[in-house]
């Protein structure tokens, strides 16, 4: 009897001195160790333990121009939270605006900082371009001047061209020689162009005027249209200015695999697609920020800034071989004239932005359509000639 509780009591005291040792074995900060206590960490923790497994890549500076105004407001906050580059890249913003509406842009500065966003290192307000341009990775240039009652194009090409020219040199003297630009301010393409040559130490390959938007309000008129996905369309694309002679292009385009005109044709089946397409669908994408501010009363902003943060994402992440639209320097593609920035179909990948080649001859009516919009880039270009030193 003495035996046998002496034996059960050992056995006890045994059990105790295991649970002891065992507690003390737990490690609550490795996972799969003590998941109770893991449960009960912040939701910081499991970032912090992942930043040994996966390091932060280097913080990413971006400058934004014209930020008081509508579109830069939309774009900030989209930057500043991750959306451009993903969640696992830090930025730090310069913002950059004229004197007038430099207070203005202290306001948009201090309710980006109230959003504590976990990816945004550090924010600039500046109305110096040098400094707003300092080591910077990526510029959007989204300010210009708007044409104003009775101005000709003429002049608001001349007035535009003074801004982008001192940008240029400010970008050429002051930023990275691997930044990447995106022009957002109209008249983008012959911006884009003065702006370019006044870089001449940054190549010709890191300026881009975007076409995003056009090429988005596209592909959302041929989903709508067709009954189907945004994702279901492939292969559409912007040609040429980004003004009302663009040429959005369906002649190569796709709907879940088949061409694009031929699916419109099944799903509408009472009706020309052929007329629809050229009556309706060109001059719809063509004239689209007009019926906007007919709409609302002011000109496209929420939906200029995403196509602005899409298009530096693309070019950034990759396009994974599909087909986005971008005014980018042609060198006698398709027949352009040398020299221009012009919308082309291209695809974004590890080699930078890639013009997409040996696409069937333009029938007639595209290849008057290209014609027009190339000729209008050409006479732009011969009223900043003098901006043009390279």
């Amino acid at each position: 009897m003495i035996s046998s509780l002496f034996r059960r009591s050992s056995l006890a005291g045994s059990h105790a001195r295991l649970s002891v040792a065992s507690n003390r074995g737990f490690r609550s900060d490795l996972y799969g160790t003590n998941n109770w206590n893991w449960t009960k960490k912040d939701d910081l923790a499991y970032l912090r333990a992942m930043e040994y497994f996966e390091p932060r890549p280097p913080t990413v500076k971006i400058a934004v121009t014209g930020s008081s105004g509508n579109i830069g407001y939309a774009l900030l906050f989209r930057i500043a939270s991750g959306e451009m580059f993903g969640k696992n890249q830090r930025v730090q913003i310069h913002i950059f605006d004229i004197p007038p509406m430099i207070e203005k842009v202290k306001g948009v500065a201090m309710e980006l900082y109230d959003c504590a966003f976990p990816t945004c290192e550090g924010i600039l307000v500046t109305d110096d371009i040098e400094r707003a341009f300092a080591d910077i990775d990526v510029a959007l240039l989204v300010g210009s001047k708007p044409r104003g009652p009775g101005m000709e194009r003429g002049d608001l090409l001349r007035d535009n061209g003074k801004i982008f020219q001192s940008q240029g040199q400010a970008l050429n003297k002051c930023a990275r020689k691997s930044v990447k630009v995106v022009v957002v301010g109209n008249p983008v393409n012959t911006n884009c162009l003065i702006l370019a040559n006044n870089a001449p130490d940054i190549p010709l390959s890191s300026f881009c005027a975007m076409t995003r938007l056009d090429h988005d309000r596209g592909l959302a008129q041929i989903a709508k249209k067709a009954q189907c996905g945004i994702t279901d369309v492939e292969k559409f694309c912007i040609w040429g200015n980004h003004s009302p002679t663009m040429f959005p292009d369906l002649s190569n385009a796709t709907i879940y695999g088949r061409p694009a005109l031929e699916v419109l044709r099944d799903v509408n089946k009472d009706e020309d697609i052929d007329k629809w397409y050229r009556s309706e669908f060109i001059p719809a994408v063509q004239q689209r920020g007009a019926a906007i501010i007919q709409a609302r009363g002011a000109s496209s902003a929420a939906s200029a800034a995403n196509a602005c943060l899409m298009c530096a994402r693309d070019w950034e992440k990759g396009t994974n071989g599909g087909w986005t639209s971008m005014a980018v320097a042609c060198n006698k593609e398709y027949g352009i004239t040398p020299g221009l920035f012009f919308s082309y179909p291209v695809v974004c990948g590890n080699e930078g932005v890639k013009i997409v080649d040996d696409l069937p001859a333009f029938d007639s009516f595209a290849q008057e359509k290209i014609n027009a919009t190339e000729k209008e880039l050409l006479s732009e270009k011969d009223a900043v000639a003098s901006m043009l030193p390279n």
